[in-house]
């Protein structure tokens, strides 16, 4: 088996096929792109690949040309492990904030993202393709196992006509109601249940809106500190608080 150089920087990818010690692979035109044009990869040259179920393998590459690369799966580097279950609903916002957000959130180890949209959302259009991307790459350099799901956006009201009533949702209440997101996640403990954190829209929820969460019995209002946080901010502090002290930031790195 060819080793990798020291010098070479560690490539992952992430594929869709089914990953398995002796299984042969070609990848497809951006990523044979990516590996032939861009980072100068040949043929004998190694990357690991990870699916989401399989484990991270590394993979030699067999056969290197333009737009077609072909790789060979060798020895597993690590089975696949749980992941935290933990969501992120969150107000579309301007493109560049929600591209952010939605890699940061894959960082910190968000299982699933869902868009919805409220009276206040300025900006509806959400391109599940672009943010698809962000996640897998940020996937890739995080190295994390899975990509997080990205739904299409609903509405306020149909987000909850189909929420499990058994996952916790901390809602971000920027009108000072909320009790402190620390406080929440130290109840929460070390294996907390099935739980997802909502973010607003620029400008906040509108009161009805409020009122509406306030009713349901799985809702937790959250505060995040005296300040005034863009949205993408809230969403990645409110996150991070959430996996230092309930998630799986109190372990170490698994390799």
């Amino acid at each position: 088996m060819t080793e990798t150089p020291a010098s070479f920087t560690r490539i992952r990818l992430f594929v869709d096929d089914d990953l398995a010690d002796g299984a042969e692979l070609s990848l497809g035109r951006d990523q044979s792109h990516y590996l032939h044009n861009v980072m100068r990869r040949s043929a004998g040259d190694r990357i690991a690949l990870f699916n989401g179920r399989d484990g991270e393998y590394w993979a030699d590459l067999t056969e290197v040309r333009r737009g077609a690369v072909s790789v060979a799966v060798s020895e597993q580097l690590r089975p696949q492990s749980a992941e935290p279950d933990l969501w992120l609903v969150f107000a579309p916002i301007k493109r560049a904030a929600v591209d952010f957000m939605v890699t940061k959130a894959t960082e910190i180890g968000v299982s699933r993202m869902l868009p919805v949209i409220t009276q206040r959302t300025n900006s509806e259009r959400v391109n599940n393709r672009r943010l698809q991307a962000n996640a897998i790459e940020a996937a890739e350099q995080s190295e994390r196992l899975t990509v997080p799901a990205i739904d299409e956006p609903v509405r306020f009201t149909a987000l909850f006509d189909s929420w499990p009533a058994d996952r916790r949702l901390m809602v971000g209440d920027e009108t000072g109601a909320g009790r402190p997101v620390a406080d929440i996640a130290e109840e929460l403990g070390a294996d907390p249940d099935p739980l997802a954190v909502m973010t607003g829209p620029e400008g906040g929820f509108a009161l009805d809106e409020l009122d509406r969460i306030g009713e349901l019995p799985f809702v937790t209002r959250i505060g995040l500190g005296p300040r005034v946080l863009r949205a993408d901010t809230a969403a990645v502090a409110a996150l991070s608080v959430v996996q230092a002290i309930a998630g799986d930031w109190r372990s170490g790195r698994s390799r």
